[in-house]
């Protein structure tokens, strides 16, 4: 896979953006593709969560958290981050970041399939899936009501310590209560996977040029993905960076939803600090529709700038 310069800047340039997100389904050539030569890198909506502000920052002083989401226009009382599943279109592959959540998560989420389709995209052009983790909204959506895997022509990748860890029948009663429901739906569904999971380690270039990268503490083995090839490279960070204006504005607060919220911390303020000094372009998955931008720093801390 040659990815050569996924900037907005250098498509306008060399005008190729248009012929790259040619190659997608009518629907899915969204403005903030990343794209090049034969490579776009686009999302798919699954909807959005709706999370209570106690189990988001917990530990956060909730005046200053208050302050901060009025000052972006945002609710108090909740979270409602939007969720997008990151696609890479790159020769005759179709490589999917992460499933959504299915049916069976929240009312609100799990509109992956209808999106697809609105988007002129069949689960069967699905060649491969990789994992960022393995929570209900990445996860649940891989089979569908009638416990068939959702997408039949793909293989799926995982890195080992997640794989192992939401494998191992412990994990269950070691979780906190408000948990256990992840660990056993992880299970449920991560078994049907047993015979053709692809285990990965940190480092490893999982797909050509897709490299893997440790950003554990959302969960034990949560991976990022840095796609390389051209002068900038572009990071798929799934849940190591959640909030577009908390995560960059005080990203030191903890987040509930972080399994080990220290670790969560560290790996959020070294990913910021790797993404403002090489200038790479980001997309995550609970950033703003379709969560595609860049960090900068802002003295000491950072702000997100969304693309287009």
């Amino acid at each position: 896979m040659a990815l050569l310069d996924l900037t907005r800047r250098s498509l306008l340039q060399t005008g190729m953006a248009a012929a790259a997100t040619a190659m997608l389904p009518a629907g899915l050539r969204p403005a903030h593709a990343l794209a090049t030569g034969d490579v776009v890198l686009s999302s798919v909506s699954d909807g959005n969560l709706v999370l209570p502000l106690g189990f988001s920052y917990p530990q956060a002083p909730q005046d200053k958290l208050v302050a901060l989401l009025q000052a972006n226009g945002l609710p108090t009382d909740s979270l409602m981050p939007d969720c997008n599943v990151p696609i890479l279109k790159s020769g005759d592959r179709m490589i999917m970041f992460d499933v959504g959540s299915g049916s069976n998560f929240m009312p609100s989420a799990g509109r992956l399939l209808d999106n697809m389709a609105e988007g002129g995209l069949d689960p069967a052009e699905i060649t491969d899936v990789v994992f960022t983790h393995a929570h209900p909204d990445h996860l649940w959506g891989l089979v569908d009501d009638f416990d068939e895997i959702v997408f039949p022509n793909a293989r799926f990748f995982m890195g080992r310590t997640e794989w192992e860890f939401w494998r191992d029948p412990a994990t269950v009663d070691a979780m906190p209560e408000e948990r256990k429901t992840f660990a056993v739906g992880a299970q449920n569904r991560l078994a049907y996977l047993e015979d053709m999971i692809n285990l990965f380690e940190p480092g490893a270039e999982v797909l050509p040029g897709v490299e893997a990268v440790d950003t554990a503490g959302h969960t034990p083995g949560h991976m990022s993905f840095m796609l390389h090839g051209g002068s900038e490279p572009v990071l798929i960070a799934g849940d190591a960076i959640t909030h577009f204006a908390v995560s960059f504005a005080h990203p030191a607060w903890p987040s509930g939803s972080d399994q080990d919220a220290e670790m969560g911390v560290a790996t959020r303020l070294r990913l910021l600090d790797r993404l403002a000094s090489d200038k790479a372009a980001l997309t995550a998955y609970h950033l703003p529709t379709p969560g595609e931008g860049r960090v900068e720093r802002d003295g000491t801390v950072y702000r997100f700038v969304a693309e287009g």
